[in-house]
């Protein structure tokens, strides 16, 4: 099954966003979109979702008008 968007949360139990984000980029083929979704909202974070090789970010709590801009933004491309 192919999975388009992913809204990613940074602070899972088993493996964190990061670790996670690497391990769906390392798989070849049809890459989908990764939003991050984490309560550190500090520069610092949003650099280290984008290294990990996430394609955005939203910072908790979770503003629906912008979540819903990013998926449009996502369904454009």
């Amino acid at each position: 099954m192919r999975h388009d968007v992913f809204l990613m949360d940074m602070s899972m139990p088993a493996m964190d966003g990061l670790g996670a984000t690497r391990a769906i980029r390392a798989h070849a083929g049809a890459q989908p979109r990764i939003i991050a979704l984490t309560a550190n909202a500090f520069d610092t974070d949003r650099r280290k979702c984008i290294d990990a090789g996430m394609d955005d970010f939203l910072a908790k709590p979770i503003n629906f008008a912008q979540m819903a801009e990013k998926l449009a933004q996502v369904s454009s491309t």
